[in-house]
C-alpha cells in the first residue's frame, strides 16, 4: 500500500501469539541470559514469582504475526525506528493479542513518507503488556 493510500487511525488486527516455554528459554539463553528469564528458582524469589519472557522476545512474537498482515507490501522501503515499552510481565503460556493502529503520517519527499504504527499487545486476560511505536519509510505514488 502506498503512503498516499494509508489512513490515519486505521486499525490492524493481529493474530494471537502464544509464548511457548521452550522457545522462551531458548531465546533467553541466546539473547537475554539473565536469571529472571532462565533460572526458575531465582525467578520465584522475585516480585514476578516466576520466569518471565524477555521483553524483546514478547514483542517479536507479536511482530511476527503483524508481518503476516503485510499492509505495506512492495511499497515498504525500510524500517526507520522502533520504540518498545514493557508494561507488565509476560509468562510462558501467555497468549498475546496485538492491535495495530496507524498513529501518524508524515510526508518525507515526493518519493516517500513516514508511517508510524503503534501496536498494543494484550494478554489473555485483556491486560496491556507492551506497546510499541515503529516508523516505516513507505513509497509514495509518483
Amino acid at each position: 500500500m502506498y503512503f498516499d493510500d494509508i489512513k490515519l487511525d486505521t486499525i490492524i488486527e493481529i493474530d494471537e501469539a502464544t509464548i511457548e516455554k521452550d522457545r522462551m528459554l531458548d531465546f533467553a539463553y541466546r539473547y537475554d541470559n539473565v536469571p529472571l528469564h532462565t533460572d526458575e528458582e531465582y525467578a520465584k524469589s522475585t516480585p514476578f514469582k516466576g520466569l518471565i519472557a524477555p521483553g524483546v522476545m514478547s514483542f517479536m512474537e507479536v511482530w511476527a504475526n503483524y508481518l503476516k498482515v503485510d499492509i505495506f507490501g512492495d511499497e515498504l522501503i525500510a524500517g526507520k525506528s522502533t520504540k518498545i515499552e514493557w508494561l507488565r510481565p509476560v509468562y510462558a503460556g501467555d497468549r498475546l493479542k496485538g492491535v495495530g493502529r496507524i498513529s501518524a503520517l508524515t510526508p518525507k519527499s515526493v518519493r516517500s513518507g513516514i508511517v508510524e504504527l503503534t501496536i498494543d499487545a494484550y494478554n489473555q486476560d485483556g491486560v496491556l503488556v507492551l506497546t510499541s511505536t515503529t516508523e516505516a519509510v513507505v513509497k509514495r505514488k509518483n
